[in-house]
């Protein structure tokens, strides 16, 4: 078997006085680096190592972008599995609820004690599809954990009574709604 110098030399594409000097080049390098014991440094090797470790990184970084993602899809889908499973029937509605949903001013039909039980906090509004669903205030709670932007309307439990309120000895009508 002939080495690649002996081939490129029968084929015309280098002389033999090239040839030569090549090997002689080599040999000196050698020598030098035999001598002196200090490892030469390829760049060609350096850069691929280099591109390596950057490709390294940008895969770690696209992986974790989309396991981010991969979590928020899981953690929408546990607040529609929530929502959907945990949801409370209106009743037949002949109160109107009214409830802000941002800047807007919403009405859910409900019955009086649905409505007594939302004015009370058991209850509160969450968001799903567009539609608004009633869940008890303890899924509102793990929802709001997880994402509060689907929860819509929750009340705070007040037992509170408070004793400078000039007008705690007034009984609030039966019949007043806003």
């Amino acid at each position: 078997m002939s080495t690649l110098q002996d081939q490129l030399l029968k084929s015309g594409l280098v002389n033999s006085k090239k040839a030569k000097q090549v090997s002689k080049e080599k040999r000196k390098k050698a020598k030098v680096q035999h001598k002196s014991k200090q490892v030469e440094v390829d760049e060609t090797k350096e850069n691929v190592k280099q591109a390596m470790q950057e490709k390294v990184e940008r895969d770690r970084q696209l992986n974790a972008d989309r396991d981010a993602i991969a979590a928020k899809k899981a953690l929408i889908a546990q607040i529609k599995q929530l929502i959907s499973l945990n949801k409370e029937s209106r009743g037949r509605g002949d109160v109107a609820y009214k409830f802000t949903d941002g800047s807007k001013i919403k009405s859910m039909h409900v019955s009086d004690e649905i409505q007594n039980q939302l004015i009370r906090g058991n209850l509160a509004i969450a968001s799903l599809d567009g539609k608004y669903e009633l869940v008890p205030a303890g899924i509102a709670e793990k929802i709001a954990l997880r994402d509060d932007s689907f929860i819509v309307c929750k009340n705070e439990k007040s037992e509170e009574v408070d004793e400078d309120d000039p007008y705690a000895e007034f009984e609030i009508p039966d019949d007043l709604m806003w």
